[in-house]
């Protein structure tokens, strides 16, 4: 049995210690009356400490805060800074186009971002590419474009998977084996249930089951989980899914948000995959805010030929400003040392 009462002691001791290393940061916290929850975004008060490190700088891997603490940065921006933070490329192509060439609003189109497409058509092996501002909206504009080309209605995600906050994949196998939200699902606007399917990772049977409906547009998957710590596939086991896709008519949609880790072309080249879509986030971009979404030839056809769908003036489908010059100003000759 635990000690309660010993671990409230230390953990009050800890909390005290980290508050008189912390001053600038706690009084930070404190003044800051204007923000939901004191900060910027909800999720930075999870915290065991009480409250959040405020940090000053942040270059390479190492992170120093308002109190001068330096830190080695493990987390990177959720993989949105795997390339480092401020690496040397991406801040001389920013200020260039700021400095230089301006225009970050114009929703007029650059060479420059025909050229990030072909990049990204080169390291991941589809050809069309789409912008967005996150990751989570490369996603859930597959998941539009793809129920709109198949005329189904529901998405299969995995339990515990990472998609951004796509209302469709916060679902999981309950303890029953049925499909049920996930816990924490704030104010979700329909039920999970009804719109999603869920298989666990490595069950290819599970997944059998569920596509056997007939009524699944896409599978949206990680290729490796990423959300409950690293869970690799099993040998076999992307190639089943990849099988059991096409048997249903499916679409495969290759989520490298996290995976992207794996090389150059994600664990999309890494491994081999063929999927019909990829989605990717922040990574590409160094951190500045840019998502995007890359389709198969035979998929883009068909969604080009389809005069009933106005891809033309639905939000740009991506966004207003996606694919705007600071998100997407990279020269070839950087990306080709990455």
């Amino acid at each position: 049995m635990f000690d309660r009462s010993r671990l409230t002691a230390l953990l009050a001791r800890e909390r005290a210690a980290y508050a008189d290393l912390h001053p600038r940061s706690a009084a930070a916290y404190e003044r800051a009356r204007h923000l939901f929850g004191r900060v910027p975004m909800t999720w930075m008060n999870k915290t065991a400490a009480g409250f959040p490190i405020y940090f000053e700088t942040a270059y390479g891997a190492r992170v120093t805060d308002v109190d001068g603490h330096e830190y080695v940065d493990f987390c990177l921006g959720d993989t949105g800074a795997m390339a480092g933070h401020a690496p040397a490329p991406v801040v001389e192509a920013v200020t260039r186009r700021l400095a230089e060439r301006g225009g970050l609003a114009t929703m007029l189109p650059t060479e420059e971002a025909d050229v990030v497409g072909a990049e990204l058509a080169r390291r991941f092996g589809v050809p069309q590419w789409s912008f967005t501002l996150t990751a989570t909206d490369a996603n859930r504009w597959a998941i539009r474009l793809l129920r709109a080309v198949t005329g189904r209605p529901r998405i299969l995600v995995n339990s515990y998977c990472y998609h951004g906050s796509v209302d469709e994949s916060l679902i999981v196998v309950g303890p029953d084996g049925q499909a049920q939200s996930r816990e924490g699902n704030v104010g979700a606007p329909y039920d999970v249930t009804e719109t999603s399917r869920v298989a666990e990772y490595n069950d290819l049977d599970g997944l059998a089951r569920e596509l056997a409906h007939g009524d699944v547009a896409a599978v949206l998957m990680e290729p490796a989980l990423t959300n409950i710590g690293i869970v690799l596939p099993e040998p076999g086991y992307l190639a089943g899914v990849r099988e059991l896709t096409r048997q249903h008519g499916t679409y495969l949609v290759n989520d490298e948000t996290h995976t992207f880790s794996a090389g150059p072309g994600g664990a999309t080249a890494a491994w081999d995959l063929q999927p019909d879509v990829v989605t990717i986030g922040k990574a590409i971009g160094g951190g500045i805010p840019i998502g995007a979404y890359g389709l198969t030839e035979e998929l883009a056809a068909a969604l080009s030929g389809r005069s009933d769908l106005d891809l033309a003036d639905m939000g740009g489908v991506g966004g207003t400003l996606a694919g705007n010059p600071l998100s997407s100003p990279p020269p070839a000759r950087r990306w080709a040392r990455c």
